[in-house]
C-alpha cells in the first residue's frame, strides 16, 4: 500500500543507523520507529480516508415512460417492436373500437334530432307572435268600442248593460294578449336558452365519444426508445398501471445535465461540501488502458434528509432497531465537461472519488496533496481488478486451444 511506503521512513533511517553502528537489528531496537511508523501510517490512514471519502454506491439515474392504455379492449393492431425508436404521436397499438364508435354515432344522431327539434321551436314561436299580434288587434278594436260605449252612456243613448259587456269583452282579451305573451316568451326560452343548453350537451358528448374513440389509439408523448413490449395480436389490453404494455426510454433532455447520484457514509458529511471536485468512474466505461473512463465533476447539490429515516403513515409503530442499516448521504453529481455526458450509459453504476481542496494554510495543502496518495490506491485496484479479466480472457482463449492439441494427441496415438 502506499500509505505504509510513504510512511515508513522512521524504520529506514533507523536500519540505516543500526547497519552504520554495526548493531544488531533487533525488536526493541526498532520498537520506537515501528512505533513512529504506525502512528503516522495510522495518521495518513485518517487524514486520507476522512477527507477523500470514496463511494461505489453510486448510480447513472434515469426516467422511465409506462405506456398504459385508457380504455380496454382487445389489441387489434401493434405498430412498434422492441428496440424500435419512436417520436411525439407516434402509433403505438390500437384496440377494438366498434363500443367507442357506435357512442359516436348515437351522440351524432341524437344532434341532428336537436337540429330538428330547433326548428321546431323557430315555427312554434313564429305561431306564438302570431297569435300575440292577432290579439293585440282584436284588443285595440275592443278599446275603440269601449271608449265609443262609455261616451254614449254619458249621454244616455246606451244601456249600462252594453257598457258593461263591452268591458268584459276588453277584460277577456286582455287576458288573452297576456297567456299569448306568456307563450311567446316560453318559445323564446326554448329557442335562446334550452335548445342552446342541449345543444352544448350534445357537442359535449360528442367530444366525449372522439376522446373515447382516441383512447383507441394509444400513441408516444416523448421521443424515445421502445423496450419490455409484452403485447400481441389480440391480447387484451389493461388500464392497470402497474401492468404496463410496453416501456420507453426517453432520449436526454438537452439542456439539463446528466446528474449522477452517490450515497457517501454519514460521517464524510463533514467534510462534503457544494462544488467539491469529484473524479467519476463508471463500470461500462472501463477499459484496460483507462481511456475515457474517469470524468472529472462536481457535487452540484445534496438530498436535505437521509431516506432510511423516512416515516410514512402505517399501522404500525415505528421500531428504532430496523435502523441497523445506516443509509447514506445522497449527493447529486455533474460533470465538468459536458461532451463526456454522451459517453456514460444511463442506469450506469459507477465509483466516486472525492477530494477536498476547501482548507487553507500549510495543513489545507498537506491535506490535499494527500488526494494523489488516494487516487494512487484507487488506481492500483483498479489495476487489479481489470488484471483478473485480463487473466480470465486469457483463460478463455486458451481453452479452445487446449481441446485442439488434445484432439492431435489422441489421433496421433
Amino acid at each position: 500500500m502506499f500509505e505504509l511506503m510513504f510512511t515508513s521512513f522512521p524504520v529506514l533511517i533507523r536500519y540505516w543507523q543500526l547497519k552504520k553502528r554495526g548493531e544488531a537489528l533487533t525488536v526493541w531496537n526498532m520498537k520506537t520507529a515501528v512505533f513512529l511508523w504506525a502512528v503516522l501510517a495510522f495518521t495518513l490512514f485518517l487524514i486520507i480516508f476522512y477527507f477523500h471519502p470514496k463511494t461505489y454506491a453510486s448510480i447513472v439515474p434515469f426516467r422511465t415512460v409506462s405506456v398504459v392504455a385508457q380504455t380496454s379492449g382487445p389489441v387489434t393492431e401493434i405498430a412498434v417492436s422492441n428496440g424500435q425508436r419512436v417520436s411525439v404521436g407516434d402509433l403505438l397499438f390500437r384496440i377494438e373500437d366498434s363500443a367507442q364508435r357506435a357512442a359516436l354515432r348515437q351522440a351524432e344522431a341524437e344532434l341532428r334530432i336537436l337540429d330538428a327539434k330547433e326548428a321546431q321551436a323557430g315555427d312554434d314561436r313564429l305561431v306564438a307572435q302570431a297569435q300575440v299580434d292577432e290579439i293585440q288587434a282584436q284588443l285595440r278594436k275592443l278599446e275603440e268600442q269601449l271608449a265609443d260605449a262609455q261616451e254614449l252612456a254619458q249621454r244616455g243613448l246606451a244601456s249600462q248593460n252594453s257598457l258593461l259587456e263591452t268591458e268584459t269583452a276588453v277584460a277577456a282579451a286582455q287576458a288573452d294578449l297576456d297567456a299569448a305573451l306568456a307563450q311567446l316568451d316560453l318559445a323564446e326560452i326554448t329557442v335562446g336558452e334550452g335548445i342552446l343548453a342541449e345543444r352544448n350537451a350534445a357537442l359535449a358528448a360528442i367530444e366525449s365519444a372522439k376522446t373515447q374513440l382516441g383512447f383507441t389509439e394509444v400513441r408516444s408523448f416523448v421521443d424515445g426508445t421502445v423496450t419490455q413490449l409484452a403485447l400481441s395480436l389480440g391480447s387484451p389490453a389493461t388500464t392497470l398501471v402497474f401492468s404496463p404494455a410496453m416501456v420507453i426510454i426517453p432520449d436526454r433532455v438537452k439542456d439539463e445535465p446528466v446528474r449522477i447520484v452517490a450515497g457517501f457514509h454519514q460521517v464524510s458529511r463533514n467534510v462534503l461540501y457544494d462544488q467539491m471536485p469529484v473524479e467519476v468512474a463508471c463500470e461500462p466505461n472501463a477499459n484496460i488502458l483507462f481511456q475515457n473512463a474517469i470524468f472529472p465533476g462536481r457535487i452540484s447539490s445534496f438530498q436535505p434528509a437521509v431516506a432510511t429515516g423516512q416515516v410514512t403513515p402505517d399501522g404500525q409503530l415505528l421500531e428504532a432497531k430496523r435502523a441497523l442499516e445506516r443509509g447514506t448521504v445522497q449527493a447529486f453529481i455533474e460533470l465538468l465537461h459536458p461532451e463526456h455526458e454522451a459517453e456514460i450509459l444511463d442506469g450506469a453504476g459507477c465509483i466516486v472519488q472525492a477530494y477536498s481542496n476547501d482548507i487553507h494554510g500549510f495543513w489545507g495543502h498537506l491535506i490535499g496533496v494527500t488526494g494523489v496518495v488516494k487516487a494512487g490506491t484507487d488506481w492500483k485496484q483498479k489495476s487489479h481488478s481489470f488484471g483478473a479479466q485480463l487473466k480470465n480472457l486469457i483463460l478463455i482463449i486458451k481453452q479452445p486451444l487446449r481441446k485442439l492439441k488434445l484432439t492431435e494427441n489422441s489421433k496421433f496415438v
